[in-house]
């Protein structure tokens, strides 16, 4: 993707995975609390955790969730029936991608996990 804003510091990365953990409200709030700590960057405030419980198709059912940063944000989707996760972080301060990946694939106990910086 071009570069449209050279001046504008910023850092993305998504990563995707199949987990084996249980993955509901607490656990995805003890990532944020890892996945931050790990890669040095500051939540301002809670994360903000939603289910649709039961609205819309039974395969995307799970957990949609955000946590705002001093430098941006993380976003974090579940799937609960499929057990895979989706989730993306996006700063505008550099973070070690090879710890992102690795904290994420260990904290959810990830059998696949593929990722992309963009």
């Amino acid at each position: 993707m071009k570069n449209i804003a050279p001046d504008i510091a910023r850092q993305r990365l998504l990563i995707e995975g199949f987990y084996t953990i249980n993955a509901d409200r607490k656990t995805i709030e003890e990532y944020f609390e890892l996945i931050t700590k790990s890669l040095k960057l500051k939540m301002y405030c809670k994360p903000i955790i939603f289910s649709p419980g039961g609205e819309g198709k039974e395969i995307n059912q799970g957990y949609g969730a955000f946590v705002p940063l001093i430098d941006s944000g993380i976003s974090v989707y579940i799937w609960s029936n499929a057990k895979f996760f989706s989730l993306i972080i996006y700063t505008c301060k550099n973070f070690n991608e090879k710890e992102a990946i690795r904290t994420t694939k260990s904290f959810f106990k990830a059998t696949k996990i593929v990722s992309q910086s963009f």
